[in-house]
């Protein structure tokens, strides 16, 4: 055959591939305001940058081959902000980006150009589940032999958007993933609603079953939610910001922004000077790090606490700041699996964690042992201990019970410091003053005053310094200055700012 024919039949097949499912589907996607995969692919990578591998695999089905234009997986690399990245985008044009032999195939391939080149990659997931008939039957089901097929080292970055109704592959890899964003209507399940119908014996809605709010607010697998596929991509990149490409390097340094500092004047008039009021402990944190760099992880869940990543002087962190603005900061289940995550991603990657502590202690109450609480206080500390990066701690207000070691005191973080407002006891001095005297506020005031004085002495900044459980004291307006001034001591010289990963193995959900 002449090189002319060979090249127009490459031609006609690229162009085949290119048209996914076909006009008409992907003038409905359009219609609904979504991207196709070909269009998200787009809009992670730079311009230009994007090499397909894969493009012209088909199913391994004779009678489907000429229905499966890349068998419904776009998968290949490209570079985001420079940076090289793989990427599999489900195409669910082509059979509802089923899983699949030949599609399977291409994400293990990416999968494991990834983990052995150093670079992050970015599931765009969007799935029916598994291609029926083919999954059926012990040949294919029962015959995979990949024991490590799910296996997660943390080698790189892992980040997921869920972009539509994603059942089997789509939604373990989301749930695997460092980071995964939801759009808004998206449905993340084992199995669709018609499925799970047809289990239980009654009608379940998508919504119900593994809507955002589910992931979110409840499950807390999902760390952000956004209304738009591009808005959703776009986290994606600014979440690999923060991190290096793979878990041998640092995290990239960024300009620091103008004004970045600018407001540490105002701080006092953030925190209340009474323990008790409530406020926003994100406001502070916005005026403590780099100017609009903060990134939030699971707003939705566990909102006594906030995570983060931000960056300080250019270098990324990662935050955990407790908010009195719910439950007045008490920590309950929900929270303790937050930090943990926060801890594995910063752990796995090089980020040094910087704690802003405020709480007056573990949420108690029958909620909180049914969700197994006091275990995963237990898991809190151990991963506290795993985790190698620096850790560096400030109390700025409160900090009562067992909590003080989770937030950073005992010995747990490399360096704290406390505000000039700090107290720090076993409980609040007025519920102390209860227990141990016995004493009523209702029934005899002065003798309730005294007792709580007597609950209230050894409990200050300078108290905590005395023992040098505090590193130091210092003026909240000083805060900025002096995280940075740590985080300088502390860089990881000897290992080139790259931790031992102790927690590389943590399971993403639990």
């Amino acid at each position: 055959m002449a090189f002319d024919d060979l090249l127009n039949e490459l031609e006609a097949r690229k162009q085949k591939a290119l048209a996914m499912g076909g006009p008409r589907k992907l003038a409905e996607r359009k219609a609904q305001g979504l991207l196709n995969a070909r269009e998200r692919v787009d809009r992670l990578f730079d311009p230009g940058s994007f090499i397909e591998s894969g493009r012209y695999a088909v199913s391994n089905r004779q009678e489907d081959r000429d229905s499966t234009p890349a068998d419904g997986k776009v998968a290949g690399f490209g570079r985001i902000a420079g940076r090289e990245a793989a990427v599999i985008a489900n195409d669910f044009t082509v059979k509802g980006a089923s899983s699949a032999t030949m599609n399977i195939k291409k994400l293990k391939h990416m999968k494991g150009v990834a983990r052995k080149r150093g670079i992050p990659i970015v599931f765009l997931g969007e799935s029916t589940g598994a291609r029926m008939p083919d999954v059926m039957g012990a040949e294919s089901i029962g015959s995979k032999d990949d024991p490590v097929e799910y296996q997660r080292m943390r080698e790189s970055p892992w980040a997921a958007a869920v972009l539509g109704y994603c059942y089997g592959s789509s939604a373990w890899y989301a749930s695997m993933s460092d980071f995964c964003v939801m759009r808004k209507g998206s449905v993340m399940a084992v199995s669709s609603p018609r499925l799970i119908s047809m289990a239980i014996g009654r009608a379940v809605d998508g919504e119900e079953l593994g809507g955002w709010r589910v992931h979110s607010e409840v499950s807390g697998l999902a760390d952000q939610v956004v209304d738009t596929d591009e808005q959703a991509i776009d986290a994606i990149k600014q979440f690999l910001s923060y991190l290096p490409s793979h878990c041998n390097e640092p995290p990239p340094e960024h300009p620091v922004a103008e004004g970045s500092g600018a407001d540490m004047d105002r701080i006092l008039t953030l925190l209340p000077e009474s323990n008790n009021q409530v406020y926003d402990v994100r406001n502070i944190v916005r005026c403590i790090v780099d100017r609009d760099s903060m990134f939030e992880l699971k707003s939705r869940y566990g909102r006594a606490i906030v995570t983060a990543l931000a960056r300080l002087d250019g270098k990324s962190i990662g935050i955990i700041a407790n908010n009195p603005l719910h439950r007045g900061g008490a920590i309950g289940a929900d929270e303790c699996q937050k930090v943990q995550s926060l801890f594995v991603l910063c752990d796995s990657f090089n980020i040094p964690v910087v704690l802003l502590v405020d709480q007056p202690g573990f949420l108690i109450g029958i909620e909180g042992e049914q969700k197994g609480v006091t275990g995963k206080v237990m898991n809190w500390l151990n991963a506290m201990t795993l985790a190698t990066v620096p850790k560096i701690s400030v109390v700025t207000r409160k900090t009562y019970g067992l909590a003080v070691s989770n937030m950073g005191g005992g010995g747990n973080a490399d360096e704290l410091a406390c505000w000039v407002s700090a107290e720090i006891s076993f409980m609040r001095p007025d519920f102390g003053a209860r227990v141990v005297f016995g004493v009523d506020p209702e029934k005899d005031r002065a003798e309730y005053d005294q007792a709580v004085a007597r609950m209230s002495k050894g409990t200050t900044a300078y108290d905590m310094a005395a023992v040098y459980t505090a590193q130091d004291v210092i003026d909240p307006r000083d805060t900025r200055a002096w995280l940075i001034r740590m985080l300088e001591i502390h860089r990881m010289r000897l290992t080139h700012g790259v931790g031992q990963h102790l927690m590389r193995t943590w399971p993403t959900s639990y």
